[in-house]
């Protein structure tokens, strides 16, 4: 790199000075062959346009001038081509939200973004380790469409070769695949992201929620499959004028009312029923989940953290300390909470209410007796966690 720049600096002086200050940002120091067209296009189309500043054209330009005397001629076109003009133009004169939705439309269309997957959704904010898969992936992706191998426009294809990618054992990483490693960064986080208290209480977790928490033997779930079967049925299960469960055999069964309307609101979370004016009808989504016990399984205890609309964040950790505390046959009880988060502030009137929304949802599907979770609730309270621990970080809006 040293040697190209000061060629540059002989040959062509008036762009030596941009193509320095560009190579800096693209790098970061790296030798240049680590660079990826996912690396070059967000250098052109965000990093460019938000954060350096000059002439952003004719950094562009110097970049490009650069790449091509090393050797990347199809990095130095994205310099030039009339998309990376278009996206600077869109955020010279529209401004800078603008100018990201036609960096993030563009970028898509290139084929080197990875996709979300079943496996993972990936992170607005990324850790290492993350990081590294989501290069990997990137990187596997763009020599897939240069060779020819890969469709940029076929969104499968996209989503096959980034699983395979993630799952696949690599030498590079003594044996291990890039999934393992992004899941196990966002669970140590989980663990260690709290106080001193929450951490003594989760990192037994650690360990704990490693691996997938499979579903218990035996039937579970019972009130919920018996709703997505009725939902199948032709028209679906009808709603009184008042919104009650209208359907005789929901009347006949052992089930009360409370029970039946908690279920009904984790399913319509879960996406499995949808309202259809005054019936409720099974989605695509529901025929899935009631195909497959696993995913079933998955997708309700995962509905025991899922946060209400405008629930505050002190509701939402409370039920997590709750679900530890119960996991371990702990009490669960509101001061026992407020304790591991040891601060007063956690004292808000969220606390009580999301405790309660929690011991109701586990009492409605059957998951606790006499305020102890059985063993299946257990099992449910540990995949929740997992799921939450898991779950992708994103930025958060203060709109």
């Amino acid at each position: 790199m040293a040697a190209l720049l000061t060629e540059m600096e002989r040959s062509e002086p008036d762009y030596a000075e941009h193509a320095r200050s560009a190579i800096e940002w693209l790098t970061g120091g790296e030798p240049l062959e680590t660079i990826t067209e996912l690396n070059v296009c967000e250098f052109l189309w965000y990093t460019l346009p938000t954060k350096v500043s000059g002439d952003r054209t004719a950094i562009a330009r110097a970049l490009g001038r650069l790449l091509l005397r090393g050797g990347l001629e199809r990095y130095a076109a994205l310099c030039v081509s009339p998309v990376t003009a278009r996206i600077l133009r869109t955020y010279a004169r529209s401004g800078e939200d603008a100018g990201v939705a036609a960096y993030q439309a563009a970028l898509d269309e290139t084929g080197v973004l990875p996709p979300d997957v079943p496996e993972l959704d990936w992170s607005s904010i990324m850790g290492p380790e993350e990081l590294g898969a989501h290069g990997a992936c990137s990187a596997a992706l763009e020599l897939a469409i240069v060779s020819g191998e890969l469709d940029p426009g076929r969104a499968a294809d996209r989503e096959r070769l980034t699983r395979h990618w993630l799952t696949t054992p690599r030498a590079e990483l003594g044996g291990d695949n890039w999934l393992h490693r992004v899941q196990g960064e966002r669970l140590n986080r989980w663990v260690l992201g709290r106080g001193t208290a929450w951490r003594e209480l989760a990192q037994p977790f650690e360990v704990r929620l490693h691996a997938p928490i499979p579903p218990p033997p035996g039937p579970h779930l019972e009130i919920l499959r018996r709703l997505l079967r009725l939902g199948r049925l032709p028209g679906g299960i009808r709603l009184t004028p008042q919104g009650g469960l209208d359907h005789p055999a929901l009347a006949e069964s052992r089930w009360d009312e409370a029970d039946l309307e908690t279920v009904l609101e984790a399913a319509q979370e879960m996406g499995a029923l949808r309202r259809t004016g005054d019936e409720l009808m099974i989605t695509t989504t529901g025929r899935s989940l009631l195909d497959d016990p696993t995913l079933l399984w998955g997708a309700a205890a995962a509905t025991l953290l899922a946060p209400p609309s405008r629930e505050h964040d002190f509701g939402v950790s409370a039920r997590e300390v709750a679900l530890m505390l119960m996991a371990d046959g702990r009490p669960a009880d509101r001061e026992s909470v407020i304790e591991v988060i040891g601060c007063e502030e956690w004292r808000h009137p969220d606390v009580a209410a999301s405790l309660n929304e929690l011991t109701r949802r586990l009492d409605a599907f059957g998951l606790r007796v006499e305020g102890t979770l059985t063993p299946a609730g257990r099992s449910a309270s540990l995949a929740a966690l997992r799921a939450h621990a898991l779950r992708p970080r994103r930025y958060v809006s203060m709109s």
